[in-house]
């Protein structure tokens, strides 16, 4: 039988290893009964964080006020923080998720709240070992940081400027109410016509975005272009003299022509007025004058006797318009005793007036009826009567 004594002995060293053997850290060990992510299926993420201020392991994780999770480790990571949380197995967020420490009230205590990123939209899904980097973590501000400002502020800071501009402020605004009111207005208008342009501002925005890429593309060309500037100024700076004189010789010209201009303005005006009844009749003829100039072109022939002209020979229509009374009277009502056409006046020389009258046609031929034929030497001739061709029996003596 074992005595007591050794039995103890014995009992101290084994209960010594095995102490020495679990890690046990203490209460932070022991899990909370009924807290979030207890169950099976939970999974674990690690955020990364540049200052965890005093977050502590078993603090909440939240998501929209809601606790999902707990903060399970926490450790140094280079120059920065990692925390590990533990997550329930129905937490559902976007794999780029942001995480931030928030605190739950001005003495509370600190908690990790996850959410969808802002301004970005949700991507893939954050699963069991994912990582949130530093770009997507941060923290609020601490009392102690507002508090150390607003000290900053009051004592030695700028209260004292804070104090003359108000002071200006209102040394201006003095008495230019209503014109301030109508520089707010003017603003607020102006402030909606931009927001009514925004379609037209933005595609202004990339036109001046293709044209920048543009002369990206054709930087080579513009630096070549400048590059050959050079020696043209440079002519231009070796001609400064007589380009200052030109400048100088014009503006002379000027004066001199402002002196001529004003001494001849009376008889330029008088010219203008002479001119208006011309140019009224001109106005006033249309399109004649143009025509009669395009036929005066033409002169002899008009532009109609190019059609009739068929290579060496020409085709010509006559119309004639003939009237049977006249015929009648050149050839059968003549005065039976009047041999020059003269049958029917008086001896004034006119009848009534009438001077296309029957007895006022000279007769066709220069013989009356029954009278000898001519012979052969007179054929040719003409009688003193009247004429006696083809022409003067179709017109009646007309020409």
């Amino acid at each position: 039988m074992i005595p007591r004594r050794a039995l103890a002995r014995l009992a101290a060293p084994l209960l010594a290893a095995v102490l020495a053997g679990c890690a046990f850290e203490g209460a932070y060990d022991l899990p909370l009964p009924g807290g979030a992510a207890t169950g099976d299926g939970a999974y674990r993420v690690t955020a990364e964080f540049e200052d965890v201020l005093n977050l502590v392991p078993r603090s909440a994780v939240k998501v929209d006020d809601v606790t999902v999770g707990e903060v399970e480790d926490v450790w140094r990571d280079g120059w920065h923080a990692a925390v590990r949380l533990r997550l329930a197995r129905d937490v559902r967020l976007p794999d780029n998720a942001v995480a931030r420490i928030n605190q739950t009230s001005l003495l509370g205590e600190k908690y990790v709240a996850l959410e969808p990123p802002l301004g970005e939209r949700p991507a893939g899904r954050l699963a069991d070992g994912d990582l949130i980097p530093l770009a997507r973590t941060g923290r609020n501000t601490e009392v102690e940081e507002v508090l150390g400002a607003l000290s900053l502020l009051l004592n030695g800071g700028g209260v004292a400027q804070l104090r003359t501009i108000t002071h200006e402020l209102n040394e201006v605004m003095n008495g230019r109410e209503e014109r301030l009111r109508s520089l707010l207005r003017e603003l607020d208008t102006l402030v909606g016509s931009l927001d009514e342009q925004r379609a037209q501002i933005v595609r202004a925005i990339e036109g001046i975005n293709r044209l920048a890429a543009t002369l990206r593309e054709e930087r080579e060309t513009i630096g070549t272009a400048v590059d050959e500037v050079g020696p043209a100024l440079k002519v231009l700076a070796d001609q400064r003299r007589q380009l200052v004189r030109m400048l100088e010789a014009v503006s002379e010209l000027g004066k001199v022509g402002a002196r001529v201009i004003e001494r001849s303005r009376e008889d330029l005006l008088a010219s203008l007025r002479a001119l208006e009844p011309t140019l009224t009749k001109l106005a006033e003829a249309g399109d004649a004058l143009p025509r009669s100039l395009e036929l005066l072109a033409t002169f002899p022939f008009p532009d109609e006797a190019m059609d009739a002209v068929k290579g060496d020979y020409s085709n010509v229509d006559i119309t004639l318009d003939l009237s049977l009374a006249t015929l009648y009277h050149n050839l059968v009502a003549r005065d039976a005793g009047g041999s020059g056409g003269s049958g029917g006046r008086d001896e004034a020389g006119s009848d009534d007036g009438d001077p296309w009258a029957p007895g006022d046609l000279p007769l066709p031929l220069g013989t009356q009826p029954g009278d000898a034929e001519p012979d052969g030497e007179e054929l040719g001739g003409e009688e003193p009567g009247g004429g006696g061709d083809l022409i003067d029996l179709l017109t009646g003596g007309l020409r």
